[in-house]
C-alpha cells in the first residue's frame, strides 16, 4: 500500500492497495474515451401499460441536464422519468429509462446527443437503484509509460488486485465532484446545521479549474452576498447556482428554501455525498491496519447476496466467533461481502476491530444519528446503510497501444470505474478522472 496525493486524501481516498508504479495519463480527453453501458433490469413489458421504457444513449451531458432537457421535451415533469443509477457527464452512456408518455410521442423527439432506442410499454416504471451493474470501455490517454513498460505496470496490478479478489470499492471522484470537490462539503455543513454556509460553499467557493468567468462570480458573490446583483453576473450555464442566487434575491435569509430549490436528487447528493466521505475514510483506516477486505474478522458486520449475487445493503448479519467459519466460506464464494458504514439516523455500527475504526471516524468528525435527521430539509434526511468493502471486477481487459491503454470490464451497480482505475494510474490530479 502507498500514500495518496492530498486532492485525493481530501475525499477519504488515503490509500491505494496496491504498491506497482502507476501509468498515469487521463481518463476522458473525448467523451468517446470514457463509455457506460448499464447492465440493466428490464421491468415486464406490458401492453397497454403507464410507461413507455427506453434505452437512452446521450454523449457529454450532466444527469440533472438531461433529464430536466427530456422533460421539457416531453412536457412532463421533470420526477416522472425515471432512471436507475447516475452517469458520468464527460462519457457516452447507455441506461433505460422510463417515461410517462405513449411510444410514439417519445420516439418523436430528436435531441442533440441523444438518442432513443428499444422502446416497449410497462405498468411499472424505472426508479433509483434498479439495475445490476455497468460495462465500461474506457481508454486512458498521455500515459507517463508506453511499450513493454505499459504493459508490465498494468500486469502487476491486475496480479495484485485479482489475488485480493476485487478493488478497494472507496466512492469515486465523481461523487464529490471533479473540478469542485466540495459536494460532500455542503453536504457536511447542512448535517451540521449551518445551511447558509451550505449554500455559500456550493453557490461561492471558487475553484482555480473552473472557467474565469465561473471564478469571478464565485468570488464577488463571497465578498459582496449581494443576491440581486448576482443575477445579473452569474454565467447562465450556472443553472442550479441561479437557483439558489434567485431565491435568495426574493427572500433572503431562507437558505433551507434555496437547496429546496434544486432538484432533489442533487438535494440527496449532498448529505450522501458526506456519508460517502466518511466511508472512504473507514476504508483507508481498514486498509492501514491492515484488516483484510476479502475475509470476515469478529466484528463485521456482511451484507448477503441476492439472486443477481448483488448485496443486499440493509440485511447485515454481526460476525461472531461461533460464525465466523461459515461467514469466511460465504465471502469466499461471494454469498456475502464484508461492509462498512453509511453513516445515518438508524446505523448501526461494527464491532470488534472494525468498530473502532467506525466509531473513530464518526467521533472525529462530532456526529451523532440524529443529526442527519434534518426537519427543515427532509429530502436530505437519511437513516444510513452499509456498502461492501470489496468492488468486484468482472470480464477485465486491458490493450495498450503506444501511450495509452483502453480497459473494460463490468462492475456490480454502486461500484466506481475510476475507483479501480485509480489503481493502475495513481493520479495526484483529480481532473485527470
Amino acid at each position: 500500500m502507498i500514500d495518496s496525493g492530498p486532492d485525493e486524501v481530501a475525499i477519504g481516498l488515503e490509500l491505494y492497495y496496491t504498491d506497482s508504479p502507476g501509468t498515469g495519463g487521463r481518463l476522458k480527453h473525448a467523451p468517446e474515451d470514457f463509455k457506460v453501458e448499464e447492465v440493466s433490469a428490464y421491468p415486464p413489458h406490458s401492453e397497454g401499460g403507464r410507461y413507455t421504457i427506453a434505452r437512452v444513449t446521450a454523449e457529454n451531458w450532466e444527469m440533472n441536464r438531461l433529464i430536466r432537457r427530456l422533460s421539457r421535451a416531453l412536457g412532463v415533469g421533470r420526477n416522472r422519468i425515471g432512471f436507475a443509477g447516475t452517469k458520468d457527464k464527460r462519457a457516452v452512456t447507455s441506461q433505460l429509462m422510463s417515461f410517462p408518455v405513449p411510444i410514439e410521442k417519445l420516439m418523436r423527439l430528436d435531441l442533440h446527443q441523444i438518442e432513443i432506442s428499444e422502446p416497449y410499454p410497462a405498468e411499472r416504471g424505472i426508479s433509483i437503484g434498479s439495475l445490476i451493474g455497468n460495462a465500461f470501455t474506457i481508454r486512458a490517454t498521455d500515459t507517463d509509460l508506453q511499450g513493454s513498460e505499459l504493459t508490465s505496470v498494468v500486469s502487476t496490478t491486475r496480479d495484485q488486485l485479482e489475488s485480493l479478489g476485487g478493488f478497494p470499492n472507496f466512492f469515486g471522484v465523481q461523487r464529490f465532484g471533479i473540478i469542485r470537490p466540495i459536494t460532500h462539503e455542503v453536504g457536511k455543513w447542512i448535517v451540521r446545521g449551518d445551511l447558509e454556509k451550505a449554500v455559500m460553499t456550493y453557490a461561492a467557493n471558487p475553484f482555480p479549474n473552473e472557467k474565469q468567468d465561473s471564478q469571478e462570480a464565485r468570488r464577488k458573490l463571497e465578498e459582496d452576498r449581494d443576491f440581486k446583483a448576482a443575477l445579473d453576473y452569474y454565467p447562465k450555464v450556472m443553472n442550479f447556482e441561479r437557483n439558489l442566487i434567485g431565491h435568495l434575491s426574493r427572500f433572503p435569509d431562507d437558505y433551507a428554501g434555496a437547496i429546496s430549490s434544486l432538484p432533489p436528487n442533487l438535494q440527496m447528493m449532498f448529505v450522501h455525498a458526506y456519508q460517502s466521505y466518511l466511508f472512504n475514510r473507514i476504508l483507508s483506516e481498514r486498509l492501514r491496519k491492515s484488516l483484510p477486505l476479502d475475509r470476515p474478522i469478529v466484528g463485521d458486520i456482511v451484507l448477503p447476496a441476492d439472486r443477481n449475487g448483488l448485496p443486499q445493503h440493509d440485511g447485515g448479519v454481526p460476525v461472531t466467533s461461533a460464525n465466523i467459519d461459515l461467514v469466511d466460506k460465504q465471502v469466499r464464494q461471494r454469498r456475502a461481502f464484508i461492509s462498512g458504514v453509511l453513516f445515518g439516523t438508524e446505523s448501526v455500527l461494527a464491532e470488534g476491530e472494525m468498530g473502532e475504526i467506525e466509531r473513530s471516524v464518526i467521533e472525529d468528525e462530532g456526529l451523532s444519528n440524529e443529526d442527519f435527521m434534518i426537519p427543515s430539509l427532509h429530502t436530505c434526511s437519511s437513516k444510513g446503510t452499509r456498502r461492501e468493502l470489496l468492488g468486484v471486477v468482472k470480464d477485465f481487459n486491458y490493450l495498450a497501444q503506444g501511450n495509452s491503454i483502453t480497459f473494460s470490464f463490468t462492475l456490480n451497480k454502486g461500484c466506481y470505474a475510476t475507483s479501480l482505475l485509480r489503481e493502475y494510474l495513481k493520479n495526484e490530479d483529480l481532473t485527470n478522472y
